[in-house]
């Protein structure tokens, strides 16, 4: 059966669930409602035409200029059938997502390194908390709006004898390179080219 044809019959199957569906790479992409997700992966889970009993992973995607910023990937394997297909949906920063460890026991921890990373919650999930960050760790590192040296660092101090956190202080906050080629030969004089003229002469 064509991917765009099994994505349609999904569709019909699932009314009011499937915003759309598309064959991207020669795999299919379901976009769906964000309140349907148990919905969708119990049917694609126990379907006889899908049989996608084994959740690959889940992950997160961040468009900080939509007022949904979120999208929430799920990717499903069927042994069975030898397909694969990817379920999308999109949330804010405020709006939980239901969680599926009821139906694949492994969404737990995809679903945890998901809240750790981005900070996308999900509801009734058995034990949400940080997978992959430190403790009292702030802000969520894969948010394109996190700044690239983090808040606060974590070093061990000799004098106190133990580990310290301490707010990041960057040496020099701004920086003004000159990204002119040396072959086009500057109007003003480079520093350590004083002498060049002298030597010439």
């Amino acid at each position: 059966m064509a991917l765009a044809e099994f994505g349609k019959q999904i569709a019909a199957a699932l009314p009011g669930a499937v915003r759309s569906q598309a064959v991207v790479r020669g795999e299919l992409t379901l976009d769906i409602e964000l309140g349907e997700i148990a919905r969708v992966l119990k049917f694609l889970r126990d379907d006889p035409n899908c049989q996608f009993k084994m959740l690959i992973d889940i992950c997160g995607v961040d468009w900080p200029q939509r007022e949904k910023r979120f999208d929430v990937v799920y990717h499903l394997l069927s042994l069975s059938k030898n397909h694969r297909i990817r379920v999308k949906l999109e949330t804010d920063e405020n709006t939980p997502v239901a969680t599926v460890v009821p139906l694949f026991p492994a969404a737990n921890w995809f679903e945890r390194e998901a809240f750790d990373m981005y900070g996308i919650t999900f509801a009734d999930h058995p034990d949400l908390r940080r997978l992959l960050t430190d403790y009292g760790f702030s802000g969520f590192p894969l948010r394109k709006d996190f700044p690239l040296t983090g808040h606060v660092e974590l070093r061990y101090d000799d004098d106190l004898k133990r580990v310290v956190y301490q707010p990041v202080q960057l040496v020099q906050e701004f920086r003004d390179f000159d990204f002119m080629s040396p072959w086009e030969g500057a109007r003003f004089i480079l520093p350590g080219d004083e002498k060049a003229d002298v030597v010439k002469k």
